[in-house]
């Protein structure tokens, strides 16, 4: 599974490109205080999103917004061009969401549940439970009770309600809560599956910093309400940016006599070593490279591995946050 997973991963996005969701200024203010604060953003077409801050910075109240489940102040949310305000039947049309967990009759089976949202919606078809049900896995479970679901299983059913009928885009809140981590391997893998197979934007929020890192195409940082930085994930300095300044862990045959080496060259400042690892740390500027590598090569110091030293999402949002650990 894992392993086809990764062949659609690496895949086109399908209808790549295109603004699903367009958050434009809105804030929620409840007597003096303003719990968002004149928060913008936009979410594109097959992309993941992951909406993250510390607790209280509003993130569940972002999303209850977005949905309609609570009124805003200021602002608007557009959805595939449709206001919330203006025009909410129609707007919403186009989501799919789990704000909290997806609850079911769990004496009935998955399948006598999707069935029961099927009543409830128009032009849901039995070919349209029979793709979502395979695209979240659970096509060996469809006959049997929800109550012997596991949780994993469950947020699965749950999201393949979410689907039934065709959302532009989907919106979880900790959809990975209470799992176990194969679980949550699990459910990453899903979740890129649908945004790339079925084109679907999806916003997630989420306390896994490192889950984020590894889901999210891009992050939306908020803090008491505010938009504190929106990062593309997966950036590459290599080909994006050859003049910065990078910082890079050589390990080599004789990290004292690289130092000496190193130290005479311009363009290359030395971080630290550690000589019982045989290791140099080093900043330098990306084109310079390779004539680094050159010169060691030519003195005799033989290079067994260059490593870029890249901070994880979790230390860039404590950076943004001041600190603040809890997401």
């Amino acid at each position: 599974m894992n392993e086809a997973m990764n062949k659609v991963a690496t895949g086109p996005v399908k209808g790549a490109g295109q603004v699903v969701l367009q958050v434009n200024g809105v804030t929620k203010q409840i007597g003096q205080k303003k719990i968002v604060d004149r928060l913008s953003f936009d979410i594109q077409q097959g992309e993941i999103v992951g909406l993250l801050g510390p607790n209280g910075a509003g993130k569940t109240t972002t999303i209850r917004m977005i949905v309609g489940l609570i009124r805003m102040s200021e602002g608007d949310v557009l959805i595939k061009g449709e206001s919330i305000k203006r025009n909410f039947a129609k707007a919403i049309s186009h989501v799919g969401g789990i704000i909290e967990n997806p609850e079911f009759y769990p004496y009935m089976t998955g399948y006598d549940n999707l069935k029961q949202y099927q009543r409830m919606t128009k032009g849901i078809t039995e070919e349209r439970i029979a793709e979502v049900v395979k695209l979240v896995g659970l096509q060996d479970a469809m006959k049997k009770r929800v109550k012997a679901y596991s949780l994993g299983m469950r947020q699965r059913l749950g999201i393949a309600q979410a689907l039934l009928h065709n959302p532009s885009i989907l919106i979880l809140d900790e959809p990975t809560n209470g799992l176990d981590p194969a679980g949550i391997r699990e459910m990453r893998d899903y979740l890129k599956r649908i945004a790339r197979e079925e084109g679907i934007a999806i916003l997630v929020s989420s306390h896994l910093l490192t889950e984020m890192e590894l889901m999210c195409s891009r992050v939306i940082v908020i803090q008491e309400g505010k938009l504190v930085t929106v990062r593309t994930l997966g950036e590459s300095t290599v080909t994006e940016n050859k003049t910065e300044q990078v910082q890079v862990m050589l390990r080599v045959n004789d990290a004292e006599q690289a130092k000496l080496r190193l130290v005479r060259m311009e363009e290359i400042r030395v971080m630290g070593m550690a000589p019982e690892r045989d290791q140099i740390t080093i900043s330098v500027r990306d084109s310079y490279i390779p004539r680094m590598i050159d010169t060691l090569r030519n003195e005799g110091i033989a290079i067994y591995r260059i490593e870029e030293l890249k901070e994880s999402l979790e230390d860039e949002f404590l950076k943004w946050t001041g600190g603040n650990r809890s997401a």
